[in-house]
């Protein structure tokens, strides 16, 4: 006899059998009693919920030569023909092979017909979303007045693709996936009755690679059947199915618990060692973190958690030592990690560095923490009075210049001339003064002033260093225009010379240099005050902080 794979071998019989669908198999066990049994139904959810079977026993509780009844004997000739997929009055069509208008009016033909020897002609159309659009319109009017000896069930696990007119004539069930727990509970049942040794936790992993799917889990635990024979280790278990080992998983979450870098790189380096996937590895760390999520914030976890009690108390312990905030910080960078993983041309080092980033990430603070250490502050600054606020330093007085006024609109005569005081031929030059008046009348040559340094002061004679980038721009129209705004500034003639700084390298700074300087000094000035400041001092001792950076508000303040 050929060999009968688990997934048909044991397959729901009867509705009791159907794991996880409770809703479903009680309405229709309710409508079967009441005797409201519908002309149709759809049947939707995902892979491997039960939708086929659920189906099939429906067929037999409405043929069974008991019934039709809620418990289907399983030995009458009816029962034993739909059971074995060959009953003569109960059709099972797949939509996918058959999706033209030819086979649905192949089909509204032999509905007419009464049953050969059952109660009801029963039409299973298995992914019905395939039909065509003719098709579908072919089986409007059968659905809207079907005989009644005829009753169609449709299963699809893609309800959004069938067409409105359709889904308004049928009763529809909503399948639900299976939990893990539910899924490795039948498992077991299976496992016990095929003689073969595994563990919870091996169960426990073969249902959560199913994915909620009955089908899935079966299929998987066939082939770990094949591979490991009647004693199935939790070493090949893994082996087989990529996971990596969970204690490996759980060193990991206790090495970025205990900021232990070290410890984290060795975890990797086992984990490469085994030849892991990282992406899968990253995709268990976020569901473990997940469970941790779970445990903090739910008193029964385990209703939400694919996972054993064995599993819930490894986490209990980690989840108590982490708030709550860092948990999803935590989720956040390993799910843009996983993401990354994908295309990737250095998978380990880029779980190295997002393993250290979590281990050395400072620790989050709850806000009702942060409110508190507000309200302490509010409380010792209100007994503490303010500081007076230190005299306005007056501002520094300017030197006297010669400001030259606009010129009047209505003639060509020059301007007068505000005479400033005589200046001695031994005196220092304004040459900041200079500068800017240079810079009100001629923007591009006052900005190359402001690199110069003034090697010679004395009047009427000044000579001025340019690096040698700005010297170079310098011509002999620009000389003279210098000239001649230093002789309006300065009201006596005064002689120029220009040359490289090259040739000065021990000329005193620029007037940029020299402003520079004096910000910086100003800036540490402002940081001095700040931190000295007793509102400053508290909120560092309550916050346990540091002053970073000082910006300054009072533009006027030199």
């Amino acid at each position: 006899m050929s060999y009968l794979v688990l997934a048909r071998k044991w397959r729901p019989q009867l509705f009791d059998d159907l794991i996880g669908q409770e809703h479903v198999s009680q309405t229709l066990k309710n409508a079967i009693l009441a005797d409201r049994v519908h002309h149709a139904f759809l049947f939707t959810g995902a892979r491997g919920v039960g939708k086929t079977s659920a189906a099939r026993i429906f067929a037999k509780a409405l043929n069974c030569q008991d019934g039709p009844t809620t418990e289907p004997c399983g030995t009458c000739p009816s029962c034993v023909e739909i059971a074995a997929g060959q009953g003569i009055d109960v059709f099972e069509i797949d939509g996918a092979s058959n999706t033209g208008v030819d086979d649905i009016r192949e089909l509204r033909e032999n509905i007419r017909y009464l049953p050969s020897k059952s109660r009801y002609k029963i039409f299973i159309i298995d992914e019905v979303h395939m039909l065509s659009i003719n098709a579908f319109n072919a089986l409007l009017k059968t659905l809207e007045e079907p005989p009644e000896h005829a009753k169609f069930i449709f299963a699809t696990t893609e309800p959004h693709k069938i067409p409105v007119t359709i889904l308004s004539r049928c009763q529809r069930f909503d399948f639900r996936k299976i939990s893990t727990v539910q899924v490795a509970d039948r498992l077991r049942y299976i496992v016990d009755q095929e003689k073969v040794e595994i563990s919870d936790q091996g169960l426990a992993m073969i249902a959560r690679s199913g994915g909620g799917s009955m089908r899935d889990a079966q299929s998987t635990l066939d082939q770990v059947i094949a591979f490991c024979g009647d004693q199935v280790s939790d070493a090949d278990l893994q082996s087989l199915l990529g996971l990596v080992d969970r204690r490996l998983l759980l060193d990991t979450l206790e090495a970025v618990q205990e900021r232990d870098a070290r410890r984290v790189l060795s975890v990797i380096a086992r984990v490469d060692e085994h030849g892991h996937s990282f992406r899968q590895f990253c995709r268990q760390v976020v569901e473990l973190v997940r469970s941790m999520v779970v445990i903090k914030v739910v008193e029964q976890p385990g209703e939400l958690l694919d996972a054993g009690e064995t599993e819930l108390q490894e986490l209990k312990p980690l989840a108590q030592q982490v708030q709550l905030e860092d948990l999803q910080r935590m989720l956040t960078l390993l799910i843009k990690t996983e993401a990354e993983l994908a295309q990737s041309n250095y998978p380990r080092l880029t779980m190295e560095m997002l393993l250290i980033r979590l281990a050395q990430m400072p620790p989050g603070q709850e806000v009702s923490v942060l409110i508190r250490k507000l309200e302490l502050l509010e409380q010792r600054l209100a007994g503490t009075p303010l500081p007076p606020s230190p005299p306005a330093e007056s501002p520094r007085p300017e030197p006297a210049r010669a400001v030259s006024p606009p010129p009047p609109s209505g003639g060509g005569a020059q301007p007068k001339k505000v005479e400033a005081p005589p200046l001695e031929a031994s005196a220092d030059c304004d040459w900041a003064g200079l500068v800017d008046f240079v810079k009100s009348r001629r923007v591009r040559i006052g900005s190359f002033l402001e690199h110069g340094r003034l090697v010679s002061n004395q009047l009427p004679h000044l000579k001025v260093a340019l690096p040698v980038s700005f010297y170079g721009l310098i011509d002999r129209e620009m000389k003279e225009d210098i000239q001649q705004l230093a002789t309006e500034f300065f009201s006596r003639p005064v002689k120029l010379d220009l040359v490289s700084l090259s040739d000065n390298q021990s000329a005193p700074p620029s007037l940029l240099e020299e402003r520079k300087l004096q910000e910086s000094d100003r800036e540490k000035r402002l940081k001095s005050d700040a931190v000295e400041h007793p509102m400053v001092k508290a909120a560092i001792d309550i916050f346990e902080g540091e002053v970073d950076r000082v910006q300054p508000i009072d533009k006027g303040f030199v």
